[in-house]
């Protein structure tokens, strides 16, 4: 079977870099997947999940935000953060959840767009976290 090279990148340094047969990850204008010979595609990238399918095996990945360059033999992904999915400090995301539910309960001199955004990575993180935890 054919396989693509999936890397996976932030400012920090490299995340993940192999050989893959399917890749799932969430655009900002939805989810999408990727074969090999998929044909060549530059795409934003949302806060959520990627996943990358080896045989039997998926490996889960918390993506920040961030691009993907895709090509018919390779993905590559440039992430502003990005975590193996058990690698994730659940405790402290469910703080980070906690503190920014709190932020937008007082509803005052908050900035909704950065919180909402810190609620939606915390949620995300948690529900990854949990997820391969079982």
């Amino acid at each position: 079977m054919e396989k693509l090279i999936l890397e996976i990148v932030t400012p920090y340094g490299p995340v993940f870099n192999g050989q893959v047969e399917e890749v799932t990850a969430r655009g900002s204008e939805g989810e999408f997947g990727v074969l090999p010979g998929h044909e060549p595609l530059v795409t934003t990238l949302a806060i959520g999940i990627l996943s990358a399918r080896e045989g039997q095996n998926t490996s889960y990945f918390f993506i920040n935000s961030g691009y993907a360059e895709v090509g018919p033999e390779r993905v590559l992904v440039l992430a502003d953060s990005a975590e193996k999915a058990e690698s994730i400090d659940l405790e402290r995301a469910i703080a980070a959840k906690k503190r920014a539910e709190e932020l937008l309960r007082h509803k005052e001199n908050v900035d909704y767009a950065k919180t909402e955004s810190a609620l939606e990575r915390a949620v995300t993180r948690i529900n990854l976290a949990e997820r391969s935890r079982s």
